[in-house]
């Protein structure tokens, strides 16, 4: 069972919280509607009961809050709005993507695909979905957990009556198999016809939690349809007898054949039509204008059979909770490879440098360290460290900007898990691009200029270290960077703010003329430290700090150090999940 208590939104600046005191119950094995107009917070309702936005208030899902849920996915199924996801991403890769992320099996994403009717567009991209197909893809993002609850944002807006047919029978089935469904609209019609129990708010405040007859009956204005050859004879001689007899009656035609009339019943339009001699096909009692009730699989016409029987079964899950270590990292590498953007930037780098290098030893004056790296006086940033932080802030700004998780709410926690996945996988791929960019450099040399610059250097291991630092620190403060200004574009300016910004300042500390020598710290730190290291470790940790020592170094650790401030203090701060 669903229970929002005391639902209350942040004032806003001159109204009303948009969301007031709302409580209100959804209960398993039926479907709920959370009805109102426009503006009366509905939305704002559902992003209350899921963390999303600040306000007061609990939502109980089967006796728990959701941030006590180990696994949110497994338990909430969540779409507001369209499905989140890069337009370029396939809707299978979208899916598999979040299977990681829930931690599931991707043969699941498969297993959703064919249950919403999408099996034949799974490599389609999001952006060549129409407006159903998205709506089917979002469903299928929401069940991927196999969850019990589901919250809907207006799942039906803009759909064709079939696709209405197909969205409403799928959440009775999964009401049928004792799931809690609530959905919001402000189609009372709708509402009445689609739902078990309707939850009606207005400013933001409960008017009123009725079950679906009740409602109709109650809140929605009776009429009696009649479908005739005749309606305007029909209609003239109900009107005219309601005069006659001084009762408030309304006829209303809607088309040739068919009426609506208000204020009458069924057995007195019947005997008028009797009396008459006029033939009728269709004399029934609604309830507003909600059409007929359900119609069974069995009494449904073939050529009106939705996509899938209501109450078909939804593929199960093992309940076995996946609490390894590797969901967050498996969820990255689906993200960075989802695309073609990662591939894009990597050969635009390769190509790059290799142009940039072998322009550069046409002079002859270059060293080889630079040539390798592809790394003029005139730029701040050689080709494979501006992309590898170009990757590192793709990893973040574009998770703002389509965000893959909040179809499943809550799969992958934004605390450590994902940070250190983030920067695990950008790491990883800032060192691949860095030596295939230093492979391709050689290779074009050697091509080009013969075996004369293709000689291994002397301090090979120390320019390794100090080519891997950089390309991994550019990659982490466009991360950083990324993360806590929600954009891709704050990522960039952050790597290049080091050798622009940064870099001139730490150089004069650290070029500067000097009284005092560290040397001799690694033993003076074996002294004092209650963990002995081996010797053979100290001309390691002289040659990091010779790395630290120079300009871009510095300027990297310094950047790298205060972005992972703000980092934390921005994002990891919070109770929720991202």
């Amino acid at each position: 069972m669903l229970q929002a208590i005391g639902l209350t939104s942040a004032p806003r600046r001159d109204l009303p919280p948009a969301v007031d005191d709302l409580t209100f119950e959804a209960r398993p094995g039926q479907v709920t509607a959370l009805l109102g107009a426009a503006g009366s917070g509905k939305t704002t309702a559902l992003r209350l009961m899921l963390d999303l936005a600040p306000g007061r208030g609990v939502t109980y899902f089967r006796g728990r809050p959701l941030y006590r849920i180990a696994h949110p996915a497994r338990e909430v199924g969540a779409l507001l709005g369209d499905v989140p996801g890069h337009p370029a991403r396939t809707a299978r890769g979208q899916l598999r993507m979040l299977c990681a992320a829930v931690g599931v099996p991707a043969a699941r994403a498969n297993d959703m695909l064919d249950l919403v009717g999408l099996a034949a567009l799974a490599d389609e991209r999001l952006s060549m979905l129409s407006l159903g197909m998205d709506r089917r893809l979002g469903l299928a993002s929401a069940l991927l957990g196999d969850p019990h609850t589901l919250l809907l944002d207006e799942p039906a807006k803009g759909l064709s009556p079939r696709e209405n047919c197909w969205l409403y029978g799928l959440l009775r089935g999964h009401a049928a198999q004792g799931g809690t469904v609530l959905y919001t609209t402000d189609d009372a019609k709708e509402a009445a016809r689609t739902a078990d129990r309707v939850v009606t708010i207005e400013g933001g405040r409960l008017v009123a939690d009725q079950d679906a007859a009740e409602f109709a009956r109650t809140r929605l204005r009776p009429r009696v349809a009649v479908r005739t050859p005749h309606a305007a004879r029909l209609g003239a001689l109900v009107t005219r007898e309601a005069r006659a007899a001084r009762r408030s009656v309304e006829v209303v035609t809607e088309g040739g054949a068919r009426l609506s009339v208000y204020g009458s019943d069924c057995a007195q339009i019947g005997e008028i039509a009797f009396r008459h001699g006029i033939p009728v096909h269709r004399l029934a009692d609604e309830s507003g204008d909600t059409g007929p009730g359900p119609v069974s699989q069995e009494q449904r016409p073939a050529a009106e059979a939705p996509v899938r029987a209501p109450a078909e079964s939804l593929p199960s899950l093992p309940r076995r909770p996946s609490r390894s270590p590797l969901r967050p990292l498996r969820y990255e590498l689906h993200r960075l490879l989802g695309t073609r953007t990662t591939l894009l930037i990597a050969t635009a780098v390769l190509a790059a440098s290799v142009t940039i290098s072998v322009l550069l030893a046409r002079t002859g004056s270059t060293p080889l360290p630079a040539l390798l790296a592809a790394w003029p006086d005139i730029l701040p940033l050689p080709p494979a460290a501006f992309g590898a932080g170009l990757l590192g802030a793709i990893a973040f700004g574009e998770e703002f900007r389509y965000p893959a998780l909040a179809a499943a709410r809550g799969t992958v926690p934004r605390r450590v898990g994902l940070l250190l996945a983030k920067l695990g996988v950008s790491a990883a791929a800032a060192l691949l691009l860095g030596f295939l960019v230093a492979v391709a450099d050689a290779q074009a040399l050697r091509l080009v200029y013969g075996e004369d610059l293709t000689r291994v250097p002397d301090k090979w291991l120390s320019m390794a270290v100090s080519w891997s630092g950089l390309t991994v620190g550019c990659a982490w403060a466009g991360l950083l960077g990324a993360g806590v200004f929600r954009a891709t574009a704050a990522g960039v300016a952050a790597v290049l703010a080091v050798p622009v910004l940064v870099a001139p300042l730490t150089q004069q500390v650290v070029v500067g003329p000097s009284a005092r020598s560290v040397a001799g710290l690694p033993g003076r730190l074996r002294e004092v430290a209650w963990l002995q290291w081996p010797y053979e470790i100290d001309p390691w940790l002289v040659a990091a700090m010779r790395v630290a020592a120079q300009p871009v170094g510095a300027a990297l650790t310094l950047s790298l150090c205060a972005l992972l401030c703000a980092y934390l203090f921005t994002g990891l701060r919070r109770r929720t999940y991202w």
